[in-house]
């Protein structure tokens, strides 16, 4: 094993803060809803405002930060070996195979993380994004020429939710997937990652 420098202390921060971020999402949500009672539903209902305009600045630098170091490009999707990937963690893991795709620093993420990043950055986020917007505005919107009804609004944004919260369990599990349990969580805590020797 060696170890490489995969993940930059703004990543790090990113990382970190948008799973502090979306966690507080996710319970105040859940107290608005009713499936916990921790809160007032006042209370909560303006932590999840706050917790969402955080989320929606941290996109905002996080985008920012992809654009101008060259970041971006990492999500660019690719098919190529997916067929391998898929099977390696369908069958493969369970066999103790190695896995068939090589982390480096310039492609940090194999093909099924990449359709998987994106989907999470182009679809879950933006549709949480735009609904809870929308629904934060609700009374604005005739001004607007907007006529959405609220019935339609929020099970847009609770499908999110669970779209994120399914995301969030996979990402988690995944994560225990490394050569040990806890090398990939400790690569995003300290940068550096163990990854096999070439050759």
């Amino acid at each position: 094993m060696r170890r490489i420098y995969l993940y930059t202390r703004y990543e790090r921060f990113w990382h970190w803060t948008q799973a502090l971020i979306l966690i507080g999402l996710g319970l105040t949500g859940a107290n608005i809803h009713g499936a916990i009672h921790w809160w007032d539903f006042q209370t909560a209902y303006v932590w999840h405002v706050r917790f969402a305009w955080a989320l929606i600045a941290l996109v905002a630098f996080t985008a920012f930060w992809h654009f101008t170091t060259g970041q971006w490009k990492q999500y660019i999707p690719t098919t190529e070996r997916i067929g391998l990937i898929l099977r390696y963690y369908t069958v493969g893991i369970f066999r103790n195979e190695p896995h068939p795709f090589k982390k480096t620093e310039i492609s940090k993420l194999n093909p099924l993380q990449r359709l998987t990043y994106l989907g999470f950055k182009l679809l879950i986020i933006p549709v949480l994004g735009v609904s809870g917007l929308l629904m934060l505005y609700y009374n604005r919107l005739p001004e607007w020429g907007l006529r959405v009804p609220l019935s339609v609004l929020a099970p847009i944004h609770t499908a999110g939710a669970f779209l994120l919260l399914t995301f969030f369990i996979v990402h988690v599990y995944m994560t225990t997937t490394g050569h040990t349990v806890l090398a990939h969580i400790k690569a995003m805590i300290v940068g550096y990652e163990e990854v096999p020797e070439e050759g």
